[in-house]
């Protein structure tokens, strides 16, 4: 009769049996005996290989900037990277793990989840359906939770390789150009006054959407070509500082000639915050402060970056607000200026939209080709 593997000898069994059973009985046990002396060894076995298993090395959440390529790089920050080409799995834990792209992740992330509610919130109140002058306000919220959570995953998923970072940052890029639009549409539909809707109302949404393709090009094409001179900032930041000119032109004209305090149109304050909030916003993006006071000291906090996404989210809700209380009580004034046409805007958001992405798309395909090219 074979010994099953693993099993304990007919021996060790014999002395496991009770000592007072007769000797004829022992050399044949009866088979619940058997079988339980077995799985007993079955047990002893599997508990003595893992004890011999080496356990498992916790995984390396962050390295120093050495060990990432410089495509990478950050400005006077020197630790806190996450290494390349691990599992999609690992960068989504890393959302729970301490890095220098953390902050970034949490404040793009905890406001889109704020704009879940308050979209929430506007289909319990706005009858986004029923009324047409209701649509703008919708896609003013839809364009700003794009933004966010596009932004939100750029910053988590970027690290996988240098292409994904490319690819990430250039699908950021549409948010904002998404955003950029639906700014316009909701400042040009709810804030502006009679007199400046007079001036601009033929160019104004076209040249907006037209605005927000081109710095969504330009930022794109400066991640491609990656160099941080003259000509990068200026293919990044001339387009986005037009497009902001005219989108908040409506909110400035209306502030410089609006006879009513703060008191009596509230609107106005938020319209206020939100216009200081973005130029402190775009005052911390365009320098390293104050990570270039402290080099080396600012990895997880303290980064000029994280200072941005927080005025921007600041930005953000304050124009929401704002467009909010326009929506409910400037109706008598909008209406009569948007009721011959409600919807001929609902084109050039979507021709925003698909531009964007398809001009994201052609550089990330470039950008497939310049890395497969450095490979060879």
């Amino acid at each position: 009769m074979r010994t099953l593997p693993g099993a304990l000898p007919s021996a060790v069994v014999q002395q496991l049996l009770p000592s007072s059973a007769p000797r004829s009985s022992l050399s044949r046990p009866p088979a619940m005996a058997m079988a339980v002396a077995q799985k007993f060894s079955h047990l002893l076995s599997s508990l003595w290989h893992i004890g011999q298993e080496p356990l498992q090395p916790e995984p390396v959440f962050t390295v120093d900037r050495a060990e990432v390529p410089p495509l990478f790089w950050k400005p006077y920050i020197y630790a806190g990277y996450r290494p390349l080409h691990q599992t999609w799995r690992f960068y989504f834990r890393t959302l729970f793990q301490q890095h220098n792209e953390a902050v970034n992740v949490w404040t793009h992330l905890l406001a889109a989840l704020a704009l879940l509610l308050r979209l929430a919130i506007f289909v319990g109140t706005v009858d986004l359906l029923g009324d047409p002058h209701a649509l703008p306000l919708f896609i003013i919220v839809l364009a700003s939770f794009t933004y966010l959570s596009f932004s939100a995953l750029a910053h988590l998923l970027q690290a996988k390789s240098e292409f994904w970072h490319y690819s990430f940052f250039f699908l950021d890029y549409v948010g904002v150009a998404v955003y950029q639009f639906g700014s316009a549409l909701a400042h040009f539909y709810y804030a502006i006054e009679p007199a400046w809707h007079a001036r601009v109302q033929a160019i104004f949404l076209p040249v907006a959407a037209f605005l927000a393709w081109l710095s969504c090009t330009g930022s794109c094409y400066n991640k491609y070509i990656q160099k941080p001179g003259l000509l990068g900032r200026t293919c990044q930041e001339v387009p986005s500082a037009l497009a902001y000119a005219l989108d908040i032109s409506p909110v400035v004209h209306r502030i410089l000639v609006s006879p009513h305090s703060d008191i009596d149109d509230p609107a106005l304050l938020y319209h206020k915050c939100q216009v200081v909030f973005f130029l402190l916003a775009a005052a911390f993006f365009s320098t390293f402060m104050p990570e270039r006071w402290f080099p080396g000291s600012c990895h997880v906090f303290g980064q000029g970056h994280q200072v941005f996404h927080v005025f921007l989210v600041l930005c953000t809700l304050a124009q929401l607000e704002a467009v909010t209380l326009d929506y409910e009580a400037r109706r008598p004034i909008y209406e009569p200026l948007h009721t011959r046409c409600p919807h001929n805007f609902s084109a050039l958001f979507l021709l925003t939209v698909g531009s964007s992405v398809l001009t994201a798309f052609l550089l990330s395909q470039l950008v497939r080709r310049k890395l497969n090219e450095k490979t060879k």
